[in-house]
């Protein structure tokens, strides 16, 4: 394995700053919360990825929202959110059917709800991550073919019992990542997202899949990785993590007394990747821009996590 020094330091001091941004912003402190103009100008995810908009809200609205659910309605409650990632789209759904369980599901009426938005321009889908868009079902809307899969692993294969009884995260991942529009990362997300809730209770240091974003980011932190692939690089990250931080003389702060996981070190190589388009320039990859600029929201985030994290 051979480092390339520069971007591997990078990669450390931007966790460690982004994090900072993140306790300046929830302890009430005015703008700037960083002298890093990269980090001021440009939107970066968090450096847990617990901390970031979206995944709070999965928390707050489909997952711990006050009302208990069968096993099987969290699993598909928390797939259905995941396949759109955005929240409107949730609250439409909501709206129109008062409430998102296995019982009421009906692709059809799903469909009729979500093809309106659509008619009235209303965007269905969040563009941080494209999800796999090919027609597997045979329709010729992205959202038919989605609604379709959620019938194929719920009502017709019945999946959610073989992910409730996976041992592991990585088992739960080969359950879903059988299916159609669902490649690894993907699979990867929706077994994290799983994770958070009550409904199973896997270790989340067993097991890791690298990105596209991740990818980027190792092939400029890593001139050569000799005989270890992406994911042992992941974990690398990960058990070097206080060490690294220490040697840089960064006092990263954790939230609670809980390290960087790997599904962190992993997104945090996709931030190093965007990083780097602005502070190196040089170092190319098939992205050359970040797209997003920073827009401050006005609402507070009221911060939840997980109840098995205690």
């Amino acid at each position: 394995m051979k480092k390339r020094q520069e971007v591997y330091d990078l990669y450390w001091y931007f966790a460690y700053e982004r994090q900072n941004i993140f306790w300046k912003k929830l302890n009430g402190e005015e703008a700037p919360w960083t002298d890093d103009e990269i980090l001021q100008k440009f939107k970066f995810c968090n450096s847990y990825r617990i901390n970031d908009r979206v995944s709070q809200y999965l928390l707050k609205n489909v997952i711990y929202n006050g009302k208990k659910y069968k096993d099987e309605d969290m699993i598909f409650r928390i797939i259905l959110f995941k396949l759109f990632n955005k929240e409107s789209t949730w609250e439409l759904l909501c709206k129109h059917f008062k409430d998102i369980t296995l019982e009421n599901f009906d692709k059809k009426a799903y469909s009729k709800v979500l093809e309106n938005a659509l008619l009235e321009g209303i965007k269905i889908y969040n563009d941080a991550y494209i999800s796999c868009a090919n027609k597997a079902f045979g329709y010729q809307r992205k959202h038919d073919n989605h609604l379709a899969l959620l019938d194929k692993i719920f009502n017709e294969d019945k999946a959610h019992f073989k992910i409730i009884n996976s041992k592991t995260m990585e088992e739960g991942f080969h359950i879903i990542r059988e299916y159609p529009l669902i490649g690894d990362f993907m699979a990867y997300q929706l077994v994290t997202d799983i994770n958070y809730s009550e409904v199973v209770n896997w270790r989340e240091d067993e097991f890791t899949v690298a990105g596209p974003g991740s990818l980027r980011g190792i092939q400029k932190c890593f001139i050569d990785k000799g005989t270890m692939s992406n994911e042992d690089i992941i974990r690398y990250m990960y058990e070097n993590q206080d060490r690294e931080f220490k040697r840089l003389h960064l006092n990263f702060k954790r939230i609670g007394n809980r390290p960087l996981q790997l599904i962190d070190c992993q997104n945090l190589f996709c931030e190093l990747d965007k990083y780097c388009r602005m502070a190196l320039p040089n170092l190319k990859s098939n992205r050359t821009r970040i797209k997003k600029r920073y827009i401050a929201k006005s609402d507070k985030i009221e911060y939840i996590y997980p109840k098995k994290w205690d």
